[in-house]
C-alpha cells in the first residue's frame, strides 16, 4: 500500500462511521484544499510535507511515524536523534534491517525499560 492509498482507505473507513470525514471536511480541518487532498489520495501528487502529514495522521487517528515512513520521510525529531550520532544509528538501523520483529521489539523494550 502506498501513502495515498493509506490516506484514502483510512478516511473512507472513518467516513463510513462519521460524515465529518468527507474529503472536503477533512481537507479543511487539515488546512489544505480538497483538490490537493484528492490528488494526494489518487497519487497524482507526491505526499505532502511533514506538517500536513502530522495533521492528517492526527485527524485520521493514524500513527504519525508510520504515515511519514509511508511518505518516504522521517520526522524532524527522529532526524535530530540520528544526526546526534549518525554513524552509530546508521550501523544500528542496518543491523536491525534483517532482524525479526520479535527481536526488534525485545530491543525496544530493553532500551525503554533500562534493562542493560
Amino acid at each position: 500500500m502506498n501513502f495515498g492509498e493509506l490516506v484514502r482507505k483510512s478516511r473512507l473507513k472513518a467516513q463510513s462511521e462519521d460524515r465529518k470525514y468527507s474529503l472536503r471536511k477533512t481537507a479543511v480541518r487539515v488546512g489544505i484544499q480538497p483538490s490537493y487532498l484528492s490528488k494526494i489520495e489518487r497519487e497524482e501528487l507526491p505526499p505532502p510535507g511533514e506538517e500536513v502529514i502530522c495533521k492528517l495522521s492526527e485527524d485520521l487517528g493514524l500513527d504519525t511515524d508510520v504515515m511519514l515512513a509511508m511518505a518516504g520521510k522521517v520526522s524532524t525529531e527522529l532526524l535530530e536523534v540520528i544526526r546526534s550520532r549518525p554513524e552509530l544509528f546508521a550501523k544500528l538501523l542496518r543491523e536491525l534491517k534483517s532482524a525479526p520483529d520479535h527481536a526488534v521489539l525485545k530491543l525496544v523494550r530493553e532500551v525503554r525499560d533500562g534493562e542493560w
